[in-house]
This record gives C-alpha cells, structure tokens and sequence, in this order.
C-alpha cells in the first residue's frame, strides 16, 4: 500500500503557538528546512559522475513525468520536484494516526494553514513512537506509518526525495502526481477528500503514462494491482462497519473488546481467501502482520472514503471537468459537498455492479 504524507512547516507560525506546542512545530520546522538545505538541482545531479546510474536515470523519469503531469493532466507548474534531496532513510517522515479504543474515525491535530488533519507528523521514527506511546498510555488505538513523501501545497519548492525514487515507474509516477495533485487542490479540515482527490489524479495519472510510455504488460499489470487495491480497501471498510456495530452496542467494555478481537481475526480470514483469489500475491502481507487495530484502518479510509466517486467522474467526464467541478466544491457549506460526493459514490457503486453483471 503506498501510504503518503503532507505537512506543511512554516517558521513563522513558531512565536503564534503554545508553549507545550513548541517542540513539536521546532521538529517540523527544522527538519523541513534541513531538507532544504540539503537540494541539488537535478541538472546537477545528472551531471556528477560520482552519482549511481539507477539514481540518474530514475531523476531523468522525473523530469519527464513532471512534465507529463502539467501538460498532459493540468498540474501546476511550480518550483518543486526540480531538485534532489538523498535522505539517507526509509522515510522522510512518519505519521501517528489514533482512534479511541471504541471508534473508527481518527483522531484531529489541527495547525496553522492546513487545518485540521487526521495525522501528525514527525521527522524522527523515534519521535513518533513516543507520542504514539502517550496515546496509547491513555487507551487509544495508535498506528505509525513511514511515509516516503509530503507536500508543502507549493509554498516551498519541494525537492524529489531518494525515497521517492525507490519504486519502479507506475510508483515514482504515482508518487509524483498526487503530491502536485495537493498543489492543485486543497481544502483546509478536509483530509478524506483531499487523499481521495490526490489519489483519484494519481491513479488516472499513472495509467495514461504507462499507456503513452510504457508497455501494454505494464499497464494490464497497473489495472490489476488496482483491483486487489480496490479489493483490500473493501475488506477494510467491511471490518469499519463491523466495528461500527460493536461500538454502537449497548453492552459492557469488555464485550466489546472480545466482540473487537473476533472481528479482526475474521479481517485476517478474509485476507487469506482474498490472496487465494489472486493467486497469492502478497503486497499488503506487511499491513497485515502487524497487530490490527482501529487507527490501522483509519489510516487507509483516509485515503479512500471518496475515492471511487472521483474516479468515476473522472472516467464519465474527464479530468479537466473534475478540476472545474473540485473549484466549485471548494466553496459549497460541509452538507452540501458531501451530498454532492455521496451521489458519485452511489454512481460509481452502481456503475461497478452493473459492470460485474
């Protein structure tokens, strides 16, 4: 599962927050800005001999798909992914996403800028950890996930990171596009439809490069990880709603927490007859050997609540439609969107079981 991030850091907000609050924007600031500091522009890495050819050639890629991504999908033009940064690590960032114990959406961090998201940040694994562990402490579901990338929304020119890079082509692509998908759209508090809009131009995206520039296999072989993708989102949303149930109940805590422990061991079971019917491919192996928990699944419904309604109005009325569409969204009251996002859902959920018929 390609899990992303965004966060956006500015050394001006630092004197305008709490002091309890300090630590934490000083870590952001100071790791966005070390960043910074560390750019080379791509020419120049592509001019040093002293640079690993896969590195070079993974950048020329990205030169070509950055602009791919505004001619061809209408990005904006900005400063960022003009430069390199090589981390030196897994990820650039990781993310502490949390539930209470009895409830499947996740818990808010709101900051200066960007609102409110479902996900706070850190520079440093260890960091992470320990306020993931101070939640967990006070009995929430707690979840850290690295993340190979993040956006600034172009407020600073954000470079291509090795970690972006350390994929094939449909992954730096993909990558790629949703991070200046975010530059194209974002509406502060609103993390669901800012995931599922990046998300929704990642993945057309991806599928009209590896159509005009890679091969046929590569394209069928994209569709088809789409599907197990769309696949393993249903198994989530399945167990969301299990969930929801047990919650909801009217019963004691420790009922509930045996009634949540079966639940999770039946998500395991599906998996299981899931990979069968792929022939056991095992991409998301990983997610799941890790113990279950709620903030686990709220960390992928974040991404895809809205997502098979974008898509779909991408595929009935094109990209550019969508764009013209989000411009209007970006101004209607809370209800009045949503209602709008539910009827693409509901379309594209009757569009896909007409299909299957």
């Amino acid at each position: 599962m390609l899990v992303l991030a965004r966060w956006s850091v500015f050394v001006t907000v630092l004197p305008l927050v709490s002091g309890c609050a300090l630590p934490y924007y000083w870590q952001a600031a100071s790791g966005h800005l070390d960043l910074l500091r560390k750019r080379t522009p791509i020419e120049a890495v592509l001019e040093d001999p002293s640079q690993p050819p896969d590195v070079k050639q993974a950048l020329r890629r990205v030169v070509d798909m950055r602009a791919f991504a505004i001619d061809q999908l209408g990005l904006p033009d900005s400063r960022s992914y003009q430069s390199y940064v090589d981390l030196e690590r897994p990820y650039v960032v990781w993310n502490v996403v949390a539930t209470g114990e009895f409830a499947v959406d996740p818990m808010q961090w709101c900051f200066p800028m960007v609102g409110c998201v479902s996900y706070r940040g850190y520079f440093s694994r260890d960091a992470a950890e320990q306020f993931a562990a101070t939640l967990s402490e006070r009995g929430m579901d707690t979840y850290v996930a690295g993340a190979t990338a993040y956006s600034t929304l172009g407020y600073f020119a954000d470079p291509v990171l090795s970690t972006m890079i350390a994929g094939g082509e449909q992954y730096i692509a993909g990558i790629l596009f949703h991070e200046l998908a975010h530059q194209k759209f974002y509406l502060r508090g609103d993390s669901d439809l800012n995931e599922a809009f990046a998300t929704a131009v990642q993945q057309h995206g991806t599928a009209e490069w590896l159509a005009m520039h890679g091969s046929s296999q590569a394209v069928a072989a994209y569709r088809s990880r789409q599907r197990r993708q769309a696949d393993f989102t249903a198994i989530v949303a399945a167990q969301r709603s299990r969930l929801q149930a047990i919650y909801a109940a009217d019963s004691a805590d420790e009922t509930k927490r045996d009634a949540k422990r079966a639940a999770f061991t039946r998500m395991r079971e599906d998996y299981e007859d899931l990979k069968q019917s792929w022939g056991r491919v095992t991409e998301y192996d990983n997610w799941f050997a890790q113990p279950l928990n709620n903030a686990q699944l709220a960390s992928v419904a974040t991404y895809r609540r809205w997502l098979p309604g974008l898509s779909w109005y991408i595929d009935q009325n094109g990209l550019a439609a969508l764009y013209e569409q989000m411009a209007e969204i970006e101004n209607m009251p809370e209800a009045d969107r949503d209602t709008l996002l539910q009827s693409w859902l509901e379309a594209a959920q009757t569009t896909s079981t007409v299909a299957r018929r």
